[in-house]
């Protein structure tokens, strides 16, 4: 087994700031808060925040918020529950969250709930239990769940989940290991596990390991690193990680890594990224791989984070 390459990686992660007119940092251009938390988190993970002007971050990320109290991928874009939850994630880890109108924020999270209990992303209606996590878990680091029907958007997650104990991202629609991340975190947050099969749910998760250790996010699709993270951290949530073989997984996301210039990708000998990045570090975190900071499997935050803000501190 190799060894994850910290200080590359690090050096990957504070040379895509520098880069702002090659392919990858154009083509991310309309969701660079989204970028901006994988980021960020990473480096905290590894321990290396202090790298990064944190007042020019803050102020960056509130040039995107908008009027409405959402927040948009970038300056001069429309808001977006997506790009909120970013938002909200990167104050919380600079902890400046006191730059935040909590109220404004919370009241254009709060608006998008559905009769039904859904979420809409935005004003243009579309509806996903993806939307459901990131209203939840936005309002819970906020302090304010009070705003919402939170029964009513338990229901509706409930009513996402099929016959094999997974989740969709509507009623009906099929298993996904990243809608199941979503559905079980929401339901985590809000005190609601109670609702989801455990030993069924475990089952289908842990069958996504494939031969290489690596995890799948549907049955017969190749293995992934950001999986890593949405397979492993309901796993975890559901108190069946033992289910899989954790030393096959750490050695899949070394594998990924290009260890001379830094950075993981999807899978071994592709291009990396910092989506992948994130997710390789977090995995790694959840795996206890040694050196890293805890990751909280729910909020995808550190630990330290999400209990500075649990605790009012």
């Amino acid at each position: 087994m190799g060894e994850l390459k910290n200080e590359k990686h690090v050096m990957y992660i504070l040379s895509i700031e520098k880069k702002k007119d090659d392919f990858e940092s154009v083509v991310m251009e309309h969701l660079r808060l989204n970028g901006a938390y994988w980021g960020l988190t990473t480096l905290d993970v590894l321990g290396k925040l202090g790298a990064v002007d944190q007042d020019e971050v803050v102020s960056w990320v509130m040039q995107c918020q908008h009027e409405s109290g959402g927040f948009g991928g970038n300056i001069g874009h429309d808001p977006h529950l997506l790009f909120t939850l970013s938002a909200i994630q990167v104050l919380a880890l600079l902890d400046r969250m006191d730059v935040l109108d909590v109220e404004n924020v919370a009241s254009y999270i709060a608006s998008l709930q559905q009769e039904d209990g859904s979420f809409a992303g935005d004003i243009w209606g579309e509806i996903d239990t993806r939307f459901s996590y990131i209203a939840i878990c936005s309002l819970a680091l906020l302090r304010r769940l009070d705003k919402i029907n939170v029964d009513k958007a338990v229901k509706y997650i409930v009513s996402c989940k099929n016959l094999d104990g997974g989740f969709g991202c509507t009623p009906g629609a099929e298993s996904h290991a990243g809608q199941i991340f979503c559905c079980v975190g929401a339901l985590a947050i809000t005190g609601s596990l109670h609702h989801v099969d455990k030993d069924l749910l475990g089952w289908w998760l842990c069958e996504r390991q494939v031969k290489s250790g690596g995890l799948n996010g549907r049955p017969e699709k190749l293995p992934d690193v950001c999986y890593s993270w949405w397979v492993l951290s309901s796993l975890i949530m559901i108190d069946r990680v033992h289910w899989i073989n954790k030393e096959k997984l750490v050695s899949f996301i070394l594998d990924c890594q290009d260890k001379e210039n830094g950075g993981i990708s999807d899978r071994p000998d592709d291009a990396v990224d910092v989506f992948h990045t994130y997710f390789g570090v977090a995995g790694l975190s959840l795996l206890e791989y040694p050196g890293l900071k805890a990751i909280d499997p729910a909020y995808a935050l550190p630990v330290e984070v999400v209990n500075r803000i649990r605790l009012g501190k």
